[in-house]
């Protein structure tokens, strides 16, 4: 991998043995490491599948679009814009349609998904681009519990959201600020988002996500950002990202759908997240949850370009195995590793950037579990991006990776 570095002016400061905040070193060469917008790919990618393989796991995610379907839930407008674009839908209930896409709908309503874009920050020195050869590394999103050395394991709280986001802005190594880095519970949760997108905006000049928690708080999360770069500027370029999850096994539910509705009208970024148990919500096997996922994600895809076309897209895949004695997700795993190689070779296929897991362990605490777990689901985050499959071409792909 090689470093984006823009030249920063040399610190008037005398140059003692450690580089300065310049971002020189004391023998005069530029630090790469104290200035990093994002990782630009200059290795590789793993490809672990044959195209036979990867041919076979889209043929059932289509057949899983076409005869199960999507079930839909209290949003008449996504209804009216999947029947709008000729896909089958049924009534099933009060608010509740069944939607079923034809042979090559998805990828027909698709085409219009940008491959790359950029997403501004309040620093134009510190806008990510996503798409093309590059990699971005972001905090962890959506922890319930923090843990210190003095008070021990609790819930989370906006000071402690606040100091994370600071954290996430000192390091050189992170690209992005996130999301809902923790969840700060003191504060209630129909004010919560403003306090979030407030501290990304106070302690931090870099990219970050909003609130995706229920529609009035996508759009006031799009608002701020109105505020902060200027409403006609938010209407020709992406400044903030919303991260769905669809509810797995096959539902977009209203709130869910009302969210990347907001976001997509407002030419905004949505990344389309299925959070897959295998045992639970989806197969056992890999092979299988990997098709599961590749269908929720294009299906909600598809309703952000129905709802605006063009509007930036992120696919995305969280593969896990589950505890059988608990039930509970199991992170670190070989096999959500393997699946997020996959999934990569799968983005690069249909040409839409992808975000995936990455310094994830089940471990409860900084141990040898949790050296070898992070570093496998790092090294499949890694080793999954970069160059489009050869049949499209050699163009390289995007990564929007977490780190704890």
């Amino acid at each position: 991998m090689t470093q984006d570095v823009k030249p920063r002016r040399r610190s008037a400061r005398r140059s003692t043995g450690r580089a300065d905040r310049g971002g020189r070193s004391a023998k005069g060469g530029e630090n790469l490491h104290l200035r990093v917008p994002y990782i630009t790919r200059g290795i590789p990618t793993y490809d672990l599948l044959d195209e036979g393989s990867l041919e076979k796991i889209e043929a059932t995610a289509e057949r899983l679009l076409c005869e199960i379907g999507i079930e839909l839930r209290d949003d008449h407008e996504a209804m009216r814009l999947f029947k709008e674009a000729r896909a089958e839908v049924r009534e099933e209930g009060e608010d509740v349609w069944r939607v079923k896409f034809h042979p090559g709908q998805i990828r027909e309503i698709l085409q219009t998904a940008p491959e790359t874009f950029t997403q501004h920050a309040r620093n134009p020195a510190n806008n990510v681009q996503i798409g093309g050869d590059a990699m971005v590394l972001a905090p962890a999103y959506g922890s319930p519990f923090v843990m210190d050395l003095d008070e021990g394991r609790r819930y989370g709280t906006i000071k402690d959201f606040r100091n994370f986001v600071k954290l996430a802005q000192s390091s050189p190594w992170l690209h992005h600020s996130g999301g809902t880095i923790c969840e700060p519970t003191d504060v209630p949760v129909n004010k919560r988002h403003l306090d979030m997108v407030h501290a990304h905006i106070r302690y931090s000049d870099r990219a970050f996500l909003g609130s995706i928690t229920a529609p009035e708080r996508a759009e006031d999360s799009i608002e701020m950002c109105r505020i902060l770069f200027g409403a006609e500027f938010v209407d020709q370029n992406c400044v903030i990202m919303g991260n769905f999850n669809t509810t797995s096994p096959m539902v977009l539910d209203g709130v869910t759908a009302a969210g990347i509705r907001a976001y997509a009208a407002a030419n905004q970024g949505s990344i389309h997240l299925p959070f897959l148990l295998g045992g639970a919500v989806s197969p056992l096997t890999m092979a299988g949850s990997i098709a599961q996922c590749l269908a929720e994600t294009l299906s909600s895809c598809a309703l952000a370009q129905l709802t605006r076309p063009g509007a930036p897209v992120v696919m995305a895949g969280f593969l896990s195995s589950m505890s059988l004695r608990s039930g509970s997700p199991t992170f670190g795993t070989p096999e959500p590793a393997l699946g997020s190689l996959v999934m990569g070779q799968l983005s690069r296929r249909w040409k839409i950037p992808l975000r995936c897991a990455g310094n994830f362990s089940t471990s409860k605490r900084p141990d040898g579990q949790a050296m070898q777990q992070a570093m496998m689901s790092m090294m499949s985050a890694v080793q999954g991006g970069g160059e489009l499959h050869p049949a499209f071409g050699r163009v390289p792909r995007w990564a929007f990776v977490d780190v704890l």
